[in-house]
C-alpha cells in the first residue's frame, strides 16, 4: 500500500469518526464469508457501518481528532473491526443478539468503545453499553414523567366534575 493511499483510507477513518457520534472497536476474527456477511447485513439494517481496518491507521485517524483516545489506542492489536453508529446502545445490541444466534462463535468480541464521550474497554463492557439509554428512549421517559401527573390532575377535575354535576341534579330533583 503506498503513502497516498495510506493517507486517503485516514482521511477518510477521519471523515467517519466526524460524521459518526459513537463508534465500537472490536474482533470479528474466525468468522467465515457466511457469518461475516450476515453480520455486515444486520449492521446495514441498524444503520451501523462497518469497516474492518489497519489498527496502524486507525490510531493515526485517532491521533488527528480532537479527544482523549488513549485507552483506546491500546485495544488496537490483532485484527479489528470498527463499528460506527449515532445511537449509542445499538451495537452493543447487535453484538449480543448475534452472539445469541450464533453460540458456538462468541463473536464479534468488544474490545473497547467510545460511546456519549466515554471510553469503555473490554468485552466485559458490552452489558452496560447494551442498556445504555437511546436519546429517543431518554426523550420518551421524560415524556411519559411530566404525562403521568397531568393525567392525574386532569382525572381529578373530571371525577370532580361528575360529583358536582351529581349534587346538582341530586337538588334539582328534590324541588
Amino acid at each position: 500500500m503506498t503513502r497516498d493511499e495510506k493517507q486517503q483510507i485516514i482521511e477518510s477513518l477521519k471523515e467517519h469518526l466526524a460524521q459518526f457520534s459513537h463508534f465500537y472497536i472490536t474482533d470479528i476474527s474466525g468468522l467465515n464469508a457466511a457469518e461475516t456477511h450476515q453480520l455486515r447485513k444486520e449492521c446495514f439494517k441498524n444503520n451501523i457501518k462497518l469497516l474492518v481496518v489497519k489498527n496502524s491507521l486507525m490510531s493515526k485517524a485517532l491521533e488527528a481528532q480532537n479527544g482523549n483516545y488513549a485507552e483506546l489506542k491500546e485495544v488496537l492489536k490483532g485484527s479489528s473491526a470498527i463499528m460506527f453508529c449515532n445511537v449509542a446502545n445499538q451495537p452493543g445490541k447487535l453484538i449480543k443478539q448475534f452472539r445469541k444466534n450464533n453460540p458456538r462463535l462468541n463473536k464479534p468480541i468488544l474490545k473497547g468503545a467510545y460511546v456519549a464521550e466515554s471510553v469503555y474497554v473490554g468485552d466485559n463492557q458490552l452489558d452496560a453499553l447494551a442498556s445504555i439509554k437511546s436519546k429517543e428512549e431518554l426523550i420518551a421517559d421524560v415524556v411519559a414523567l411530566l404525562k403521568s401527573p397531568m393525567q392525574k390532575v386532569i382525572g381529578q377535575l373530571q371525577s370532580g366534575g361528575h360529583t358536582i354535576a351529581g349534587v346538582v341534579k341530586t337538588l334539582q330533583e328534590r324541588n
